[in-house]
């Protein structure tokens, strides 16, 4: 029996890699992508800490859904239109609708495109938005809100020095939101008029949160091409309260109750 060299067996190990990176290309790019949150303006829906997975089918396919954004789809491909009510991650478009023309030009030249946001999405093409005293207007419509004790976030002592709700939105989708007031700088806003083909995000962390609400934030009306798909479910969480090196600690920074739940 032949004997295979060595030259052999590492190009088998090359071969194996390389069809190891395609498939999981293959898959971060058309069906499923894992992010993590960085930041707060997510809670009491995501912490800072969640590892979760974002389908990239839910909305089509972009540029935005390949590696490094490649500009090899124009549009969107297979487009099914978002459900209000959606936590969706997206690439920040660096749009100043609120901010003059020159004001505007100068936000962009120091704003990164890359950059991946999740929010909720609120407002869909051809909706009127307007905070008023901290409370969201559809339409001209109040959104319902109703206090909750079943909101807080337990690592952040922080927490109970807000106020909690349940929102419910026109479509009767209900999430959790935090607020610490009612007259914060975002709380009260001109009306927004959603252009076609544009979505208005916000973050459940209503004072806490760079969104379609700030004029500085570079959110304004996200483009249905810079949606990268619907955040689906959390499949790990940590509270970060243990250093990388702490190995013996890391099983008590786990939040258990977190593993595995969707994201709503």
């Amino acid at each position: 029996m032949a004997k295979k060299g060595s030259g052999g067996g590492i190009a088998e190990i090359v071969k194996t890699l390389v069809y190891a990176v395609l498939i999981a290309l293959f898959v971060r790019s058309f069906f499923y992508e894992p992010f993590n949150i960085p930041s707060a303006s997510m809670v009491p829906t995501l912490l800072i800490g969640d590892y979760l997975f974002v389908s990239k089918f839910s909305y089509g396919y972009s540029r935005y859904s390949l590696p490094f954004g490649l500009p090899l789809i124009q549009g969107r491909l297979f487009y099914r239109t978002p459900t209000r009510g959606d936590v969706v991650v997206f690439k920040l478009p660096c749009e100043f609708p609120l901010l003059s023309a020159d004001e505007a030009a100068d936000q962009r030249t120091r704003c990164d495109t890359s950059v991946d946001y999740i929010k909720r999405i609120i407002g869909l093409p051809g909706d009127t938005i307007q905070m008023k005293q901290g409370r969201l207007y559809i339409d001209d419509k109040m959104v319902p809100r109703a206090a909750t004790e079943d909101c807080r976030d337990p690592d952040d002592p922080r927490s109970a020095m807000a106020q909690h709700y349940i929102e419910t939105l026109p479509n009767g989708v209900q999430h959790c939101i935090i607020q610490y007031g009612d007259a914060g700088i975002l709380d009260n806003t001109e009306p927004f008029h959603i252009p076609p083909g544009h979505f208005f995000m916000m973050g459940d962390n209503r004072d806490n949160s760079a969104d379609s609400r700030d004029p500085g934030s570079g959110v304004g009306y996200v483009p249905a091409e810079n949606l990268v798909g619907r955040a689906q479910f959390i499949f790990f969480s940590t509270n970060g309260y243990a250093d990388w090196w702490q190995v013996w600690r890391w099983p008590f920074t786990v939040r258990y109750d977190r593993l595995l739940t969707a994201i709503r």
